[in-house]
């Protein structure tokens, strides 16, 4: 997200090894690509003596340092913010990890362990079947809090001219997105039952077959909204049924009242739906598959799908960062390759100060 904002971000990676996702395969091959598209690649020995001595000496002339690894690792290490902030005061350090100050800020995590703590499977599952999400949304989130942080570190910064340590912890982070279920939970006095298991709020608010066997997600939330659909679907017998005027009415309906609306979408095909839908301004979502982003003319349109190089070399299509200003020329969107491992190491330590002779001496020595 930073990269594509315009930071230039050096990915410090393990010599001759490199980021473990580099070499992941199966449903996850294209996952490095995506996550590391913009960086740079510097490779850097940090449990070696000089190999620190390089940190250091590049931190002293970066903005932010980004820290994912495991609790404590870079105080053990002795590259911690309390270290590099002396000869940096206006770092900003940003520290991801699986839990925030408590009992538990020793503990690693990951994605799917914070859904399931959280509460966030369970939810998202069934009542004794608890769920993953269909993304990392954990960690995305995560990283998106974190972007947030940075952004506004460096913006108090030019007030302060001191920085800023903070962390993002990932079971915090899950436990904020079950915020709007935690607060309706003591209202209600008891756990509510996983979303797909109860029936949601809303009378009309389901998935629908159409008569080609495509499948259309149909939201009515508000009353002008279902008087929009019954106008735009000429349903003038359900409108007129005062017991569905409201919300309310419509949810105590629901028993007949969805059938009812899919048996009438099940007479027409997707194309019809969705220009009855559209006619109506109705929210709705063409159920998709993964490959079938690629063909979305939303996606499509504007360059909002860019290209990318994977490990492997083969060309990929994936969604930038989803944020368009007006003034393009002035502030772009920047999109480039993930790196291969080691690229940019020379260009970053003479940018960092070191001459040839220096950065071969230290490949020489197994530093980078």
């Amino acid at each position: 997200m930073l990269s594509q904002l315009g930071f230039e971000v050096i990915k410090v990676e393990q010599p001759g090894k490199g980021d473990a996702t580099r070499y992941l395969t199966g449903s996850s091959i294209g996952n490095f690509a995506f996550f590391n598209m913009g960086k740079k690649s510097l490779t850097l020995d940090l449990k070696n003596a000089k190999g620190k001595d390089v940190f250091k000496q590049l931190v002293k002339k970066s903005d932010v340092v980004i820290d994912n690894l495991a609790p404590d690792t870079m105080q053990k290490l002795g590259l911690g913010y309390d270290v590099l902030s002396t000869s940096n005061p206006k770092l900003v350090y940003l520290k991801i990890k699986g839990f925030g100050p408590g009992p538990s800020s020793w503990r690693k995590s990951l994605d799917y362990p914070a859904e399931v703590e959280s509460g966030i499977a369970y939810m998202n599952g069934l009542e004794d079947r608890p769920m993953r999400l269909g993304a990392s949304v954990i960690d995305v989130f995560s990283a998106a809090i974190g972007v947030v942080f940075v952004l506004k570190a460096l913006m108090d910064r030019e007030r302060t001219n001191t920085g800023f340590y903070a962390e993002v912890p990932l079971f915090e982070t899950a436990a904020f997105i079950m915020g709007q279920h935690l607060a309706s939970a003591q209202v209600l006095g008891k756990n509510p039952r996983p979303l797909n298991e109860e029936p949601f709020m809303w009378g009309i608010y389901d998935m629908f077959e159409t008569a080609d066997a495509k499948k259309i997600f149909i939201g009515v939330t508000t009353d002008s909204q279902w008087e929009d659909f019954c106008r735009a679907f000429k349903l003038d017998e359900l409108f007129s049924n005062q017991d569905l005027r409201t919300n309310v009415g419509r949810r105590k309906n629901r028993d007949w009242l969805v059938p009812k609306i899919g048996e009438i979408v099940k007479s027409m095909n997707l194309r019809e739906v969705v220009k009855l839908l559209a006619t109506g301004n109705i929210a709705y979502g063409i159920s998709n598959k993964t490959l079938d982003l690629l063909t979305n003319e939303q996606l499509r349109y504007d360059a909002k799908l860019v290209n990318i190089k994977n490990t492997d070399g083969k060309m990929l299509l994936v969604p930038r960062v989803p944020i368009y200003v007006s003034q393009e020329t002035v502030w772009p969107v920047r999109i480039s390759d993930p790196p291969k491992l080691g690229q940019d190491t020379n260009w970053v330590l003479k940018d960092g100060g070191y001459t040839d002779s220096e950065i071969e001496e230290l490949r020489q020595q197994g530093v980078i």
